[in-house]
């Protein structure tokens, strides 16, 4: 399986900080992207959103040009409730420190910087971020199609309870195509066309493999005939 590339927004108006806290953060993360300006920041935070790339973390200073903290803050909120915020600033203000009580704010770190401190939050920071991502791929890769059956998608195996399902390769690519139109029904021309690679396959071949997938998986049916129209696995829970 491939690993998780952290990623971290850096936001720093002073350059001096903005090279040594880039520096300290590539020790740690895989992947840092620097931003001069709050504006930038929201730029480039919406981009990447845009483009289905998450930030892990995003370390960012309160007073700078052209867009403050604060106001980027509250537009990546917008895109992302719960995206994680490191702050660091020359001043503790307490009026920030307000705002900042409801926001996902990890850490609030005065200049100059304790490098020991801020060490050990961004090493934590990372921690939760592996640990929240292998919860997330376990959810994502198992799926739940009642409460006997379980289809893991990473080793396409069909699973009641704790015991495997045998089935033959083309039982197989029937279920796949199910649980890749999960909640849909799927034509009976469809199957043949990514089973067989043939629109054209005998209706008594389909139905013969599509009958033992289903004698397969008797003890709790999942698999709807939609007469006239196709089959479709209705119900989907995600595994917990």
């Amino acid at each position: 399986m491939k690993s998780y590339s952290t990623r971290v927004l850096l936001v720093e108006d002073e350059d001096v900080a903005r090279k040594t806290l880039s520096f300290y953060l590539n020790t740690i993360f895989d992947e840092v992207v620097v931003a001069c300006d709050g504006n930038e920041g929201s730029s480039i935070f919406r981009k990447n959103f845009e483009e289905d790339n998450q930030f892990d973390l995003v370390l960012t200073d309160l007073k700078m040009p052209n867009k403050d903290g604060l106001s980027m803050i509250d537009e990546i909120r917008n895109l992302v409730l719960n995206q994680r915020f490191i702050i660091v600033s020359a001043h503790k203000n307490e009026d920030d420190l307000l705002k900042l009580i409801n926001l996902r704010v990890l850490g609030y770190f005065v200049k100059p910087l304790n490098i020991d401190n801020m060490m050990e939050m961004l090493k934590k920071v990372k921690d939760e971020v592996l640990a929240d991502n292998i919860v997330s791929t376990k959810l994502n890769d198992l799926i739940s199609l009642n409460k006997r059956y379980t289809y893991n998608k990473i080793n396409d195996k069909l699973y009641n309870g704790e015991n495997i399902v045998k089935l033959s390769k083309k039982e197989l690519d029937i279920l796949k195509v199910l649980i890749d139109n999960l909640g849909m029904v799927v034509p009976v021309e469809r199957f043949k066309e990514v089973v067989w690679d043939d629109i054209n396959t005998n209706d008594s071949a389909f139905r013969t493999v599509m009958k033992r997938l289903k004698d397969k998986v008797k003890d709790d049916d999942f698999i709807v005939s939609h007469k006239g129209y196709g089959y479709i696995i209705e119900k989907l829970l995600i595994k917990n």
